[in-house]
């Protein structure tokens, strides 16, 4: 099994990589998003869970994602997970995982765990202009997950902007390969692909 781990800021296009590297691949694939591993608040009200800081690593439940990385190594099956951007919730669908030959797993914090990044077999850090992150997220942000133009601009100033000066931008020392242009980078992806299909990258 190939573990390929893709990191960047939000709004970098990490998404759209996993999406078509995934496509483009002749052996079998899943695609895991980081944000389904977001860390639960059933007791607080909705007011409350707006205010928590999405961005910083504690919000995620690394443990719980590098669990399900070794059992999915180990042949083993896992229940899928799921978060609800519109109410701050996790909203698991219980669905089944099987292992399959290649995983593909995406976030802002993929590289902060140690255990996590050792189960990485190949890192891909995404690149690209904090402003044209924060125009990609006010779109996807007000399109996708019902948010208005005014909390989106306050989150990027409160918790975005701040993790990504105190964490996600490190992250690139980690990687095995800095993609420019976002996840759009068509030439790369083909590349990447066809690395992936011929097994010149493997896994540990």
């Amino acid at each position: 099994m190939l573990i390929i781990g893709i990191c960047g800021a939000s709004g970098s296009g990490k998404s759209t990589m996993a999406k078509a590297l995934c496509e483009r691949l002749n052996r079998p694939c899943i695609y895991i998003k980081q944000d389904s591993y977001y860390k639960d608040h059933p007791d607080m009200t909705f007011e409350e869970r707006a205010r928590i800081n999405y961005d910083e690593p504690d919000a995620f439940e690394h443990d719980a994602l590098r669990e399900d990385l070794l059992a999915l190594r180990r042949g083993e099956s896992i229940t899928e997970k799921e978060y609800d951007y519109t109410q701050h919730r996790r909203c698991d669908p219980g669905y089944t995982i099987e292992p399959t030959d290649v995983v593909l797993i995406e976030g802002i914090h993929v590289f902060y765990d140690p255990g996590v990044r050792e189960l990485l077999d190949f890192k891909i850090y995404i690149q690209v202009d904090p402003d044209v992150c924060l125009l990609r997220r006010v779109k996807r942000d007000i399109r996708d997950r019902g948010r208005s133009i005014e909390s989106v601009y306050r989150q990027y100033l409160d918790t975005v902007k701040p993790m990504y000066e105190k964490h996600i931008r490190n992250y690139v020392e980690y990687a095995d390969l800095i993609v420019a242009r976002g996840g759009k980078n068509a030439k790369i992806v083909d590349i990447l692909a066809h690395y992936i299909n011929s097994g010149m990258i493997e896994d540990k």
